[in-house]
């Protein structure tokens, strides 16, 4: 059974980017030292989680020596030696880069992405490749190819998807922080279920040259991180700066406690009604007033997914190399893509375009909108339908009818984990802003950890903790 595994050996936890870049400016480590723990917790969330997919070690070792060499010269870059995961969507120059699928085994990119070139620029180490869902088109993370990634948490649950790799490692320590994507709440949604922080920046924002495409008007890249703190740093690297002067108190806060039809599950309804009366106390919060917001909205965007993944797969790949080497849920997913008319698109833009005219009407009061990132818990491997209430619908509907709006819409969002209560998985804080407003979400987000943390004490997976 899973549940009966052996906990991993006990290797300590990543310390977090700043707290590692300020030892290693201090000479009070090494980027070898640092990069060989990680490389070492690598191959064990590897092992018992399946978090990578793929780990570069003779690259990180020598990306590390370099780094050491430039703090001797006093040369360091902003990020000089912190190790990084890099999602196996992303291209990774001379490391395999499967997209998760048994299609692409043994590629190796002649070149990385941009997001990744510039972090590297930066002085980041990749150490290897963190799993994901096949071509990022799910929300757990399963694979019979390479096998399902699993939550530090409790392994008998999936970490959620398409960026569960990552968020695994973060949570168990191997990495601070990593490299997701995002069409429909991946890189939120397995923050949310691991207890992690996932931040998908403003449509654009980020470079996607060099990320295999999901759908190209929905795809965002995103940073992952243990904490704000750790996704900040990413993003600075990006030109996405919190401003100097915190968050006020008459900041507005919206909030939004269910979309409909999901309603919220008990664990998640008790954590979120905690963090909001916290936060009403420090900030100007108000309960969202806009019947109809989200109508129609998580139609629209599984129409223009199917649409537009199947416009990228169809243009890559001919029907027999489908067949034999893409997984049977793809299949699927391409077979229905096929019975979509240009009709069923152009409707699915034009409820795009009301939604997101109405969102932004109802956020021209509001500085931000505060949810719940999915109003369930993790649920079981292997798990395809849910039960929440009176409804009960697919996996994949319930962990992204909170999160895809914001993809639809274009909106900078990210999620922090709430304090644990009475929950034995964790739960996640959605935070959405204004377009354009990446920084600024950063910075009030940083503030709402703080609050809701102020006084507990940091809790992580029961398998991963170090001995003092």
């Amino acid at each position: 059974m899973i549940a009966d595994r052996p906990p991993f050996p006990v290797i300590p936890r990543a310390p977090g980017l700043r707290p590692a870049l300020e030892a290693l400016a201090g000479r009070r480590v090494t980027a070898v030292a640092l990069v060989d723990q990680a490389l070492e917790a690598a191959q064990a969330s590897k092992r018992d989680l399946r978090a990578f997919a793929a780990i570069d070690r003779d690259g990180a070792l020598a990306g590390a020596a370099e780094s050491d060499r430039r703090y001797a010269q006093g040369r360091q870059r902003p990020l000089e030696g912190l190790p990084i995961g890099v999602k196996d969507l992303i291209d990774t120059r001379g490391v395999e880069t499967s997209y998760g699928s048994a299609a692409y085994m043994g590629h190796v990119p002649s070149a990385d992405a941009d997001i990744v070139r510039t972090l590297a620029e930066r002085g980041a180490i990749p150490i290897g490749k963190t799993a994901t869902h096949e071509f990022a088109w799910g929300v757990t993370t399963a694979s019979a190819t390479f096998g399902d990634t699993l939550n530090p948490w409790d392994r008998t649950h999936i970490p959620g998807g398409s960026s569960g790799g990552a968020a695994a490692a973060i949570a168990c320590g191997t990495v601070a922080a990593g490299l997701g994507t995002d069409t429909g709440g991946s890189v939120r949604i397995p923050a949310a279920l691991c207890g992690v922080v996932g931040f998908k920046p403003t449509f654009g924002a980020l470079p996607t040259r060099g990320i295999f495409p999901l759908a190209p008007t929905l795809d965002h890249p995103g940073f992952l991180g243990a904490t704000v703190d750790d996704v900040a740093m990413l993003a600075a690297a990006f030109d996405i700066d919190m401003p100097q002067h915190a968050a006020s108190a008459s900041m507005r806060l919206g909030v939004a406690r269910e979309i409909a039809p999901v309603p919220l599950g008990a664990e998640v309804a008790g954590a979120f009604d905690a963090a909001v009366a916290s936060l009403d106390q420090a900030f100007a919060c108000t309960s969202i007033d806009a019947p109809g917001l989200f109508d129609g909205v998580f139609e629209a965007f599984a129409h223009i997914v199917l649409a537009e993944g199947g416009v990228e797969h169809f243009r890559r790949n001919d029907a027999d190399r489908i067949a034999a080497h893409y997984g049977r849920e793809t299949i699927e997913r391409l077979e229905r893509a096929r019975t979509l008319t240009l009709g069923d698109y152009a409707r699915a833009q034009q409820t795009r375009r009301d939604f997101t005219a109405r969102l932004h009407r109802a956020m021209s009061v509001l500085d931000y909108l505060v949810l719940p990132t999915c109003p369930c818990t993790a649920p079981r491997v292997g798990q395809a339908s849910i039960d929440i209430g009176t409804w009960s619908g697919t996996v994949r509907e319930a962990l992204m009818t909170y999160t895809a709006p914001f993809n639809v819409a274009g909106f900078p969002a990210l999620s922090i984990p709430l304090p644990a209560r009475d929950t034995r998985l964790p739960v996640g804080l959605q935070i959405v802003a204004k377009p354009g407003r990446d920084g600024a979400l950063l910075q009030i987000a940083q503030q709402i950890e703080r609050l809701l943390h102020a006084g507990a004490s940091t809790t992580y997976p029961p398998t991963t903790r170090s001995t003092p």
